[in-house]
């Protein structure tokens, strides 16, 4: 599914591309769609954990407001921050989509719900809940800065990222 009102991440880099500063900043290609929304844009909310999505699920299971969560993991490819049942709580609670530094898991879940899914791969080792990690601070996501706040947009070009006005 994609929005019409929603600009291609290639028409955002060509607008940006002569900058010179980090107003636009373009995620490595490295991550992959697994949801039913393959197009998503939104102001971005952020998690920072390793192996313990219980922060993950929190966020997710209130109002997303057509919001971005973007998770910091580590990279870790040994656990899921999220699956099926996480995902489908997402599309309910209006989140426009969730990019996961790490992994996924529960595929054919994935991809009913209706909700941009992005992460680094699939793996279906659960998280412990330990209650452990940080919401609403930057995040270093594959060497780019993200901050609460900033304008994230995924298609099948890619991720992009625009900087809120700081002040």
């Amino acid at each position: 599914m994609t929005d019409p009102h929603l600009e291609p991440t290639g028409d955002l880099c060509d607008r940006h591309k002569a900058a010179g500063d980090d107003t636009l900043r373009v995620l490595p290609p490295v991550f992959h769609h697994y949801g039913a929304v393959r197009h998503f844009a939104g102001p971005v909310a952020t998690v920072q954990c390793f192996e313990d999505n219980s922060l993950v699920k929190a966020a997710l299971e209130s109002p997303g407001d057509g919001r971005v969560l973007v998770v910091d993991g580590g990279a870790s490819l040994r656990r899921a921050l999220v699956g099926g049942l996480i995902a489908a709580s997402a599309a309910r609670n209006g989140w426009a989509g969730v990019v996961v530094n790490g992994c996924m898991r529960d595929r054919a879940e994935l991809a009913a719900a209706a909700v941009g899914l992005c992460a680094l791969a699939l793996i279906p080792m659960p998280t412990e809940r330990r209650g452990a990690g940080l919401r609403d601070l930057p995040v270093q996501v594959q060497g780019v800065w993200i901050h609460p706040g900033d304008r994230l947009t995924a298609d099948e070009d890619g991720i992009v990222v625009q900087a809120a006005p700081r002040g």
